[in-house]
């Protein structure tokens, strides 16, 4: 089901309710549009390129049913030791990266995009920001699970909700973590004079 926009309409392309939180809180106005990319489709050597032509495909595909649109793609990958982590679909999984993290600093990666078509406009950048976790206790490790948090994030934990408590020391963008480095963003289309600030 196609959805009717006005002609300049910032658009979101993610289905993320992190990502949408973040733009609301920001205060910009804007449409929810997912992409349909099959992420599996996207490789790349390096994780921070990856990120990048993730966020690409995502803005490109829906700035092509929305040509007239400002469109915002992202992804969000956790890198520890080189090893990306996605998101846990068991309690084995998600103890094996908490585990992993625990203690340790890596490095959350989020590429995104900004294009519109009909401008023949499109920008895209990687951002990273290292985050530095405490030394989790098994009992911690099995409350954290046991809340059902980690199952639908990158890493196995959200900085944005209860997995706060996990993080000893972040060095970059929160935002970035969460999932969109919003700076950057309205950097971008300040720039490009589709929001005023």
């Amino acid at each position: 089901m196609t959805q009717s926009l006005r002609t300049g309409t910032l658009v979101l392309a993610s289905k993320s309710p992190r990502r949408r939180a973040l733009l609301d809180q920001a205060g910009l106005a804007f449409a929810v549009v997912p992409s349909s990319v099959d992420e599996s489709r996207v490789a790349a050597s390096l994780p921070e390129k990856r990120a990048r032509l993730l966020a690409e495909a995502k803005a490109h595909e829906v700035a092509q049913r929305y040509p007239q649109s400002w469109v915002i793609g992202a992804d969000t990958m956790v890198v520890i030791a080189n090893n990306v982590l996605g998101k846990p679909r068991t309690a084995h999984e998600a103890r094996h990266m908490l585990y992993a993290l625990s203690g340790k600093t890596h490095r959350v990666l989020t590429g995104y995009c900004i294009c519109c078509e009909a401008a023949k406009e499109s920008f895209s950048d990687t951002v990273e920001t290292k985050v530095r976790f405490k030394t989790l206790t098994k009992g911690e490790v099995d409350w954290y699970i046991d809340t059902e948090e980690p199952f639908d994030k990158a890493g196995g934990y959200g900085a944005q909700g209860l997995g706060t408590f996990l993080i000893r020391r972040l060095e970059g963008s929160y935002a970035s973590v969460v999932g969109l480095p919003v700076c950057e963003v309205i950097d971008y289309l300040v720039k490009q004079g589709v929001v005023q600030r």
